[in-house]
């Protein structure tokens, strides 16, 4: 088993509470080729284009240690 950085939903609870752009579209994306041939995805984005937000939202949907039902209840999956 591998080590987990960020685990919870803290870092993106935080993030939703200042000016956050909905990235949750990508959630979508990875969700249909997770299992699949495809799975490996890159986000490639000039700086300050919000890979961090994007990767603490990956961190807080996916994480089975905690639950961000709320978190994510008012953007469409």
């Amino acid at each position: 088993m591998g080590t987990y950085l960020n685990p919870g939903n803290s870092g993106f609870a935080e993030i939703l509470k200042s000016d956050y752009v909905d990235k949750t579209g990508l959630l979508r994306v990875i969700n249909r080729v997770i299992g699949t041939k495809k799975k490996l995805i890159c986000m490639s984005r000039p700086r300050r284009f919000g890979k961090s937000y994007a990767a603490q939202m990956l961190c807080a949907y996916y994480d089975k240690s905690c639950k961000s039902d709320q978190l994510f209840k008012k953007y469409d999956r």
